[in-house]
């Protein structure tokens, strides 16, 4: 029998601990995969909620992105992905009157697949919580919340957002 190496044992884990740390968040519980690489998109529009004091930014994948700047999004055409960036208010130290983020509050998702996700005006969401993306939901009924939520803008392709206007 081959005796363990403790010494080897504690350099293996060592380097896999980096690796590890960079692992993928697990996927929401309907099945969706934190989308890789969103931190990169682009802006398509800021937003600010005054009921919960929250500074939000809107950013969409390279389909959503080309939708927006073609006033192609009603409706949005599939493959459309939208992120959703929240952060609590904060003040800034040296500007009193101005609104800056501060605690990260969650990354929210739109993905818009008209066949996948027929039950829901074409569209699935996701949500994962705080800086350690912990997926939002115990099951997947949890899309009933944020669908019930987007009813009020069914007629806007069920998405709030407005991309803002760019020179």
């Amino acid at each position: 029998m081959t005796r363990l190496n403790p010494i080897r044992l504690l350099a293996a884990a060592a380097l896999a601990a980096p690796a590890l740390a960079l692992a993928a968040p697990p996927a929401a519980p309907n099945g969706i995969a934190l989308p890789e690489g969103y931190q990169d998109w682009r802006v398509i529009a800021p937003s600010h909620r005054e009921d919960n004091k929250t500074l939000r930014v809107i950013l969409g994948n390279d389909v959503a992105i080309a939708a927006a700047r073609a006033g192609k999004t009603r409706p949005w055409p599939d493959g459309s992905i939208l992120a959703k960036l929240v952060w609590k208010d904060g003040s800034h130290a040296a500007w009193a009157s101005a609104t800056v983020p501060a605690d990260f509050v969650h990354a929210e998702f739109m993905i818009k697949d008209s066949a996948r996700f027929k039950d829901t005006g074409g569209w699935g969401f996701a949500r994962w919580k705080g800086l350690d993306q912990v997926p939002h939901g115990s099951d997947a009924g949890f899309v009933a919340e944020c669908f019930g939520c987007h009813q009020p803008v069914r007629d806007n392709d069920y998405v709030f957002t407005h991309p803002a206007a760019m020179p």
